[in-house]
């Protein structure tokens, strides 16, 4: 449980409040957490903008056809630069997002405004573009710009709203993206071939601040404002850590393989297979659909067993879909097999980062000055090794890192071709070395097990 929850409890929690009157503040009014109306409405609201924030850069495949089969931008190598951006900068600067909310709390209340009228400015900039260096500006970097703004307060209230079902509510909410990545890719390729890249921007647009402006009421704090808008001393503690530094390398790795199977699994289907357009797109639409029903099973999961025992599952369940459904694909039936799987084991791994919010920020009881007696309560807060939200910045961080290695490192592992000839199945496919990429990667995300076991973690 976090320490601001505990901290500020509602009077009817329990017992205890009435022995530690002289270190609580008491608000009979606070609504329930992990439940009750106020809670729901938060986590629906919260799932809907996770949805278009996210949802449009992981459908950017659709805008990169198009780009590059229509006038100005076709033969502009820079194309697939757009979505990196897109992505990766709202990974990155989440530390420094959430760094500014922290430090300016009273304005974190509309930030989810702000950043939506960001995005919605850039996608209308973004439609009278003329080369694909605009298109970096607008749909890219100030895109993400817009959506890290957005979305931060979703996380920092999260941490408010919910306490024994905190796991489970950010499965539910980052299931979203999943969602968005089904639904999405359609509409927007309905769009673009009946009205243009322009149009389509600014339709789009529209409909991201429609659908998301009148939810902006229900994304905001529990707490009362003269209490959850007071300044947050920012404890950084953990960054030197080898615990989380541990659980760090663990999640770069697992992330530069992640994004590859949704990147190339078109383009295998259509090259290797012989699939047709509608086809290739489906493995696609099953991995993103299985996503949904992964990140809210890990959500429950995380909030019952250890964090390592949850990443050991998605890595075994990733790793084995890889070599064994993707490695040994010479049929359609098959990779759609593959990516059911993958979408549920690793399209989950990002769902268990409760658990290490929840082990790299525990209090760690010290002997009290003078030898060896016991600390308070208090004092035991006071040691916390650092914010749960901050922690979950540094890995999204983190995971940003191995989103923009994977573009060039997957490039490479395409480019000659390997193994093409000289294996079996999809190993001999000239998609071989990116398999086995991938699959070694999803391995290593479950490296934070054996760490635990060995007494390292």
């Amino acid at each position: 449980m976090d320490s601001s929850t505990v901290e500020l409890r509602p009077r009817e929690t329990g017992p205890e409040e009435s022995t530690c009157n002289d270190t609580r503040h008491e608000f009979p009014a606070l609504p329930p957490v992990d439940g009750g109306k106020d809670a729901w409405l938060f986590l629906a609201a919260c799932f809907v903008v996770e949805a278009l924030i996210w949802g449009f850069p992981f459908a950017f495949g659709v805008f990169q056809n198009f780009y590059s089969t229509h006038e100005p931008f076709a033969g502009s190598n820079n194309i697939p630069i757009i979505g990196t951006c897109a992505m990766g900068i709202m990974y990155i600067d989440t530390p420094l997002v959430m760094g500014i909310l922290q430090r300016f709390p009273n304005s974190a209340r509309w930030f989810p405004l702000l950043g939506l009228t960001v995005m919605c400015l850039s996608l209308a900039l973004s439609s009278f573009s003329t080369t694909v260096t605009h298109l970096i500006a607008t749909q890219g970097v100030l895109y993400a710009i817009g959506g890290s703004i957005a979305y931060a307060p979703c996380i920092i209230y999260t941490d408010q709203w919910f306490v024994r079902r905190k796991g489970l509510a950010y499965g539910v909410m980052w299931s979203g993206t999943g969602l968005a990545g089904v639904v999405l890719p359609l509409l927007l390729e309905t769009l673009l071939s009946r009205y243009g890249f322009a149009t389509t921007l600014r339709i789009f647009g529209c409909v991201i601040f429609a659908a998301s402006a009148p939810l902006v009421y229900f994304i905001k704090p529990r707490l009362p404002a003269t209490h959850a808008t007071a300044p947050v001393r920012q404890v950084f503690a953990f960054l030197r850590d080898p615990q989380f530094l541990c659980y760090q390398a663990f999640n770069v790795v697992e992330a530069t393989g992640y994004f590859l199977p949704a990147i190339y699994l078109p383009s295998y289907a259509a090259a290797v297979l012989g699939a047709s357009p509608t086809l290739s797109a489906l493995s696609v639409l099953l991995l993103n659909v299985a996503s949904v029903f992964g990140c809210i099973g890990m959500g429950g999961l995380i909030d019952r067993v250890h964090v390592t025992t949850c990443f050991l599952i998605s890595s075994i369940g990733a790793a084995a879909g890889v070599f064994m459904l993707w490695g040994f694909s010479s049929s359609l039936p098959v990779l759609y097999v593959f990516a059911v799987v993958y979408g549920v084991s690793a399209g989950a791994f990002s769902s268990a980062w409760p658990g290490i919010m929840r082990e790299v920020t525990r209090p760690r009881p010290e002997p009290a000055a003078g030898g060896g007696g016991a600390t308070t309560g208090e004092e035991d807060r006071q040691r916390q090794r650092g914010d749960p939200n901050m922690v979950f910045a540094f890995l999204a961080l983190g995971r940003g890192l191995g989103n923009l290695v994977s573009g060039p490192l997957s490039g490479a592992l395409v480019k000659d071709l390997a193994w093409k000839g000289e294996a079996f199945s999809g190993y001999e496919s000239g998609y071989g070395a990116l398999i086995a990429f991938t699959g070694a990667t999803a391995v290593c995300g479950g490296g934070s097990y054996l760490w635990k076991r060995l007494g390292w973690l």
